[in-house]
This record gives structure tokens, C-alpha cells and sequence, in this order.
């Protein structure tokens, strides 16, 4: 039986309140420029010959590595394809704040076309309201992927203006510090540059996938075995698998690997195997730990991964998985099961989560330089002040309101702008 006894009156917001005026929704303007600067949001719009698309001598292992065509480089099959939405939401004082995920053109569509009549004349600091008009309202071609991250940069960029409205940090909003400076771990070509740089640990790329037969395995131990022998017995190491693998393969990788002390294997099945990630945890002949859930979506997704026992830590990305209002709903549910969370990326928009809750023990810092072994921004030249880990330590400015960062609009183009709104 239900308990609802009415249909809810129109959210209004209070009198004299502040509210959002404008919501625009941005790219780059080409993608020559968003490869030239460094990636903006997406990780993978970089110059070719970067790391992270493969190497010759090392490819990456990825759900399109069984084709010939798109082995060598992930950039042939189009990892790159869909580039940044950046969002910004100007408030009737002149505030503004942004937001950033994957989406592209597409979630510029998105976002001005559908989801901008539920924010304009609305209180910014309703995020819970705002959230769940966005999610119900794009149910019917939502729900995963695209979409989410299109409410993902809406979310973020309403936290933003929130902290700066109260003239605090994202994470005094959320409750406070849990931690004076953050911990974070490389993920990158070259393991050994991360120890020398003070990273707390290393993430590498798995090689080869199950159809590359016998010799992609000992190919994969044999970079194993080299990057353990390069760093020392005791400096943490993990492996980036990218959905490549099937649950017979992972379960000998994890055998094979045993002697080379490795912290976590990650995302070794697609994301809906979910009975594959269970089946692969229970048999697991290792002490690796088993992580996933960068390509996973909403409390829903991380609930069927906590209730089916598949993995030992949880991995979301805060600019994919429904920004910091779903994040927090995540990091909540995972509590209650003790399951750590590391979340994959995301920069400024990861750490203030990570400093406001205990169970987030510490951040991941992708090299995005060309050749993997050096310190550069993560979102490349979107922001002039992202925060970069000094000895492996990210540390927030608890000066800074709101995230923390200003945006550079110098190669922003908006696609879809509305009547009476300015580019």
C-alpha cells in the first residue's frame, strides 16, 4: 500500500533566495585543440603517440582487442570519439559554477534542450530536488552512460555554486575534513617515475587480453615481473585490466601473479558481468584484492555490486556516476557493507569527496603527460589553478569556496544556445 496521500506541490524557491538564471553547456571548440591542450575532461583526447592509448612494445588490454583492426591503439576504435561537456551555472548575483564529465555535443543536447527547464528560477542549494528531476525525468533513455554523466556536470556544477554561495569548500559542505591532505597513487606507463615522484603506489595497464592466447600471458608476466623487479618488493602495484578479460583468464592471471605482490586487479570483466565479478571473487586464488565500478552508474549499479559480493573496493568516477549528490549516496551504501572506496579520477571533484568521508582512504592521479611519467593537470588547460599532489599529497585550500578552480574559457564553444542567451 502506498503512503502517498497527494501529489507534491511545486518546489518554489524562498523568498529573496538566490537562484540559477542562466545554465550553459560547453565543448571545446575543436578537437585538434582539445587534444593540443591536454584532455579537458576526457582523459583520452590526447596527441598521438600518448601513453594511454598503447605503445608498440605495450599495447593496453581492452574489450576491443580481439579485432586486429583496433588492437594496437585504442584511439583506432575511438576511446576518444565523444570529448568534454564542461557546464556552467550562473546565479542572479553573478555567480558561476561548473561542472565537467564526458558527454560532448551529445550531453550539450542534453543538458540545454531537457534538463535546463528543471534548473533555470530554481534555488541552486535544492541539489536533491534538482537531482531527481533530472534522473526521472530522462528515465526513458537514461539511466547509464551518456545521460548520467550530462547530470553528473549539472550536479557538480551546482556543488560548486553552493560552496560558493556559503563561501566555503565542496567539502565543509559535505561535513567537514576527515583528512588534513590526501594520499593518492599513480596510475601511468612507468611505475618506477611515480616512486621517485613520492606517489603512495602505482597503476599500470594489463597488455594483453584472452585472445591473444598463451603468449599474451607470459607477455603480461613478463611486464609484471619487470615493473615489480624495477620498483622494489614493498612499493604497492596495481593493474588496470579495462574490461578485457573473461573470468577463466582472470582467475589464471591471478595465479600467475602471486609472486609479485599486487595490491588490486581492476575491471578485468565488462561492467554488467556481474555474476562473472562474483564468481571470480569467491574462486580467487590470490590475496590481490578485486575492484571495479569506473564504468558503473548510480547507487543502483554500486548496490548490485555490494549485494553480489563482487569486488573488495569500489572504484566510481565522481564525473560519471551522477556527480557529488549520487557519489555521496554511494559512499554511504558502501559503509554499511565496509567496502573502502577509491574513486577512479575526477580530480578537484574526487578529492573533496575524499576529504569529507573516512571510508575514501585515498585518490588516484592520473599522468597524463605523453610519455606517462611526469606531473600534469588533469583536466589539461581547462582550469589555470587545479591543485597537483606535491610527494604524492594532494592538499585543498580551505580558503577557496566551491571547488576551488577557475575555469578557462579561452577554447570553450557553446553548440546549442538558447534564445535570448548570449554564447
Amino acid at each position: 500500500m502506498s503512503i502517498n496521500f497527494s501529489v507534491l506541490p511545486d518546489v518554489t524557491p524562498d523568498e529573496n533566495a538566490i537562484t540559477i538564471l542562466n545554465v550553459r553547456a560547453y565543448v571545446i571548440k575543436s578537437n585538434e585543440t582539445e587534444t593540443n591542450t591536454g584532455g579537458s575532461a576526457d582523459y583520452h583526447s590526447q596527441v598521438d603517440g600518448h601513453w594511454i592509448f598503447g605503445t608498440d612494445k605495450w599495447p593496453i588490454a581492452n574489450p576491443m582487442s580481439l579485432y586486429e583492426k583496433y588492437k594496437s591503439r585504442r584511439s583506432t576504435w575511438g576511446i576518444d570519439a565523444i570529448g568534454s561537456v564542461i557546464v556552467e551555472i550562473e546565479l542572479t548575483n553573478g555567480i558561476k559554477g561548473v561542472g565537467i564529465s564526458i558527454g560532448g555535443q551529445p550531453a550539450c543536447f542534453i543538458i540545454e534542450n531537457h534538463f535546463s527547464r528543471f534548473l533555470e528560477g530554481q534555488d541552486p542549494l535544492n541539489v536533491e530536488y534538482l537531482w531527481d528531476l533530472m534522473w526521472r525525468s530522462s528515465i526513458n533513455y537514461g539511466r547509464k552512460g551518456l545521460t548520467i554523466q550530462a547530470i553528473s556536470a549539472v550536479d557538480l556544477a551546482l556543488w560548486d555554486c553552493a560552496g560558493k554561495l556559503r563561501n566555503e569548500p565542496v567539502y565543509k559542505l559535505l561535513g567537514g575534513k576527515t583528512k588534513n591532505s590526501l594520499p593518492c597513487y599513480a596510475t601511468c606507463y612507468d611505475p618506477l617515475a611515480a616512486k621517485k615522484l613520492g606517489f603512495k603506489g602505482a597503476k599500470f595497464p594489463l597488455p594483453y587480453g584472452p585472445a591473444d592466447g598463451d603468449a599474451g600471458m607470459k607477455r603480461n608476466i613478463q611486464r609484471i615481473k619487470e615493473i615489480r623487479e624495477a620498483v622494489g618488493d614493498d612499493f604497492p602495484l596495481m593493474i588496470d585490466c579495462y574490461m578485457s578479460l573473461t573470468v577463466g583468464y582472470t582467475l589464471e592471471l591471478l595465479e600467475l601473479i602471486k609472486p609479485y605482490n599486487i595490491k588490486w586487479l581492476e575491471e578485468h570483466l565488462p561492467p554488467d558481468q556481474y555474476d562473472g565479478y562474483a564468481q571470480v571473487k569467491k574462486q580467487n586464488p590470490s590475496k590481490t584484492l578485486l575492484t571495479c565500478g569506473e564504468h558503473e552508474y548510480t547507487r543502483w549499479g554500486f548496490k548490485l555490486l555490494l549485494d553480489k559480493n563482487c569486488v573488495d573496493l569500489l572504484q566510481p568516477d565522481v564525473t560519471w556516476c551522477g556527480g557529488i549528490t549520487e557519489a555521496r549516496r554511494i559512499v554511504a551504501l558502501a559503509s554499511a557493507y565496509d567496502v573502502s572506496i577509491i574513486p577512479h579520477g575526477s580530480s578537484i571533484y574526487s578529492y573533496h569527496l575524499q576529504y569529507a568521508f573516512p571510508n575514501l582512504p585515498m585518490g588516484e592521479f592520473i599522468f597524463l603527460s605523453p610519455n606517462g611519467d611526469s606531473i600534469s593537470p588533469s583536466f589539461g588547460q581547462l582550469f589555470d589553478d587545479e591543485p597537483l599532489p606535491i610527494d604524492g599529497w594532494i592538499h585543498l585550500d580551505p580558503y577557496k569556496p566551491g571547488f576551488g578552480v577557475t575555469l578557462n574559457r579561452k577554447n570553450l564553444y557553446r553548440p546549442y544556445p538558447r534564445d535570448n542567451q548570449s554564447k
